[in-house]
C-alpha cells in the first residue's frame, strides 16, 4: 500500500482539489460506499484533520466561501461532529480509561479462550465468509482507510452479528486507520453498541448495504442479525457524570522552554514560537502506543511523516522520541526534557487518548525538577466543547454561534 503523504502541502491540496464538491454534491452522494479508490464523493482529508495538518477552519472556510451556508450544511455539520467526539470525551474522560481496561481484559481472554481467539481472527483476516465484511477487512488493513458508512456497517456485524467485543473492534480499527482518533473512534463504536445514545444501537441491514454501495454487495437475506439487543446493559450504572472541563496550564513566555511537537496538532507555527525562548525541540511519536498489539506500519509511517513536515516548516531539528506500546521509550523523552535546562514543556493541548496518557505518567517527574508542562489550546476546541455533554444537536443548533465567533480566530 501507499502512503499518502502527511504534509500540509498534501493536505491543501487535497482540500483545494475538494471545495467544489463541498455543496450539494456532498449532501447527495456523501453516504454511498462506491469502493476503494473511488471515495471521491467525500474529502478523505480525515488524517490530516485529525493531526490538524489541516485545520477544521480551513474546511469550513473553504465550504462557506465556495457554496454559502444553507448549501454546505451537511458538509459543515460533520466538520463539527469530530469537535462533538473530542468535547464529549474530554467531559467525561473515565470513558477512555475504562476503554483501555476493558480492551486489557478481553484481550487478556482471548488467551484462555482457543475458539474465541479463532473467531477474532477470522474477522481480523477477511475470513468470515461475509463478502462485504471481508472486503472491508482487506480495504481497512491495505488502505488505511474505510467510508464512514462502511465504519458502521462494519461495526454492527462485527458485534452483533459475529458476536465479538466492540473493544477489540474499537482497537482493531484503531491500530489500521491512518485517521484514527480516541475520541471519534472509541465513542462511533460505543454509539453502534448502544452505548454512546444509552438503548439505541445501529442494525446494519442488508438492504441499505446493497444501495449505499451502489450494488457491490447483494447480503442474502438472514445473514445479518435484526433483532439486536443494546449493550447498554453491560454498563449498568450508566454514563459518567460529566466532569469540568480541565484547564490547562497555559504557557509563560518569560520561561526557557522546550517545544514538543506531538501529532495532537501539527501546525505549531499558531503557537507564536517566535514569542519564546527556546532551549530545545523534541517530537514524540506515540501511533504504537494506541493498541497493546501491533499499530500497522502505514500509521506510524504517517504520523512520523507528520511531524516531520511541521519540523520542517517551521526549520526546527527536534530530537526524535518513539513510543512503545509500553511507554517505556517515554523516559528517554523525560529525561532529554530534564537535561535540557527548560523549566517548561510547551506542547499542543493533550486530549484524552494514548499521548496524554504516556506524557500524565510522567507530569510528577518533571513538577519534581521544577518543570512545567504547559499546553495551548484553540479557540475552536475552547468554544465547542463545552457544548458536547449531551447528543450532537447541542452542537449543531450552536454552529452558527461558533462561526461567528471563530470567524476572526481561524483557530
Amino acid at each position: 500500500m501507499h502512503t499518502p503523504k502527511a504534509t500540509r502541502q498534501d493536505g491543501q491540496a487535497l482540500l483545494n482539489a475538494f471545495i467544489p464538491s463541498m455543496g450539494l454534491n456532498y449532501e447527495r452522494s456523501r453516504n454511498f460506499d462506491i469502493g476503494p479508490g473511488q471515495h471521491g464523493n467525500v474529502s478523505q482529508l480525515s488524517p490530516y484533520v485529525r493531526r490538524r495538518i489541516v485545520l477544521e477552519w480551513e474546511l469550513i472556510h473553504g465550504a462557506l466561501n465556495a457554496h454559502g451556508p444553507r448549501v454546505s450544511e451537511k458538509f459543515i455539520q460533520e466538520v463539527f461532529w469530530r469537535g462533538y467526539f473530542k468535547g464529549w470525551l474530554e467531559l467525561r474522560p473515565t470513558v477512555w480509561s475504562q476503554y483501555r481496561h476493558g480492551l486489557a481484559e478481553d484481550l487478556s481472554a482471548l488467551e484462555t479462550n482457543s475458539a474465541l481467539r479463532a473467531r477474532v481472527d477470522a474477522a481480523e483476516s477477511g475470513r468470515t465468509g461475509l463478502e462485504y465484511f471481508d472486503a472491508w477487512v482487506n480495504e481497512l488493513i491495505t488502505t488505511g482507510y474505510l467510508h464512514n458508512h462502511a465504519r458502521m456497517w462494519f461495526a454492527s456485524i462485527w458485534i452483533f452479528t459475529l458476536g465479538l467485543s466492540w473493544r477489540i473492534g474499537a482497537d482493531f480499527f484503531y491500530r489500521y486507520l491512518l485517521d484514527g482518533d480516541a475520541a471519534s473512534n472509541t465513542l462511533s463504536w460505543r454509539w453502534v453498541a448502544g452505548l454512546h445514545t444509552r438503548g439505541k444501537a445501529y442494525t446494519a441491514e442488508g438492504w441499505n448495504i446493497q444501495k449505499f454501495t451502489a450494488g457491490r454487495f447483494h447480503p442474502d437475506f438472514g445473514e445479518l442479525s435484526k433483532d439486536i439487543e443494546p449493550l447498554d446493559y453491560t454498563e449498568p450504572l450508566g454514563l459518567p457524570d460529566i466532569q469540568r472541563l480541565r484547564d490547562p496550564l497555559k504557557p509563560d513566555v518569560k520561561l526557557p522552554s522546550l517545544l514538543l511537537l506531538t501529532d495532537e496538532d501539527c501546525c505549531v507555527e499558531d503557537c507564536e514560537l517566535t514569542a519564546f525562548s527556546w532551549v530545545a525541540v523534541a517530537s514524540l511519536a506515540s501511533s504504537q502506543a494506541r493498541s497493546p498489539r501491533e499499530v500497522s506500519a502505514s500509521v506510524i509511517e504517517f504520523e512520523r511523516g507528520a511531524l516531520a513536515d511541521a519540523a520542517k516548516r517551521n526549520k526546527l531539528m527536534p530530537l526524535n522520541f518513539e513510543a512503545t506500546s509500553s511507554g517505556d521509550s517515554v523516559r528517554g523523552l523525560i529525561d532529554f526534557i530534564i537535561q535540557s535546562g527548560a523549566k517548561q514543556v510547551v506542547t499542543a493541548y493533550l486530549t484524552q487518548g494514548p499521548t496524554r496518557d504516556l506524557l500524565e505518567a510522567h507530569r510528577s517527574v518533571l513538577q519534581v525538577h521544577g518543570i512545567r508542562l504547559s499546553e495551548w489550546r484553540r479557540d475552536w476546541d475552547t468554544q465547542i466543547w463545552p457544548h458536547a455533554s449531551a447528543g450532537f444537536f447541542k452542537v449543531k443548533q450552536k454552529i452558527p454561534d461558533f462561526l461567528r465567533q471563530l470567524k476572526a480566530s481561524r483557530h
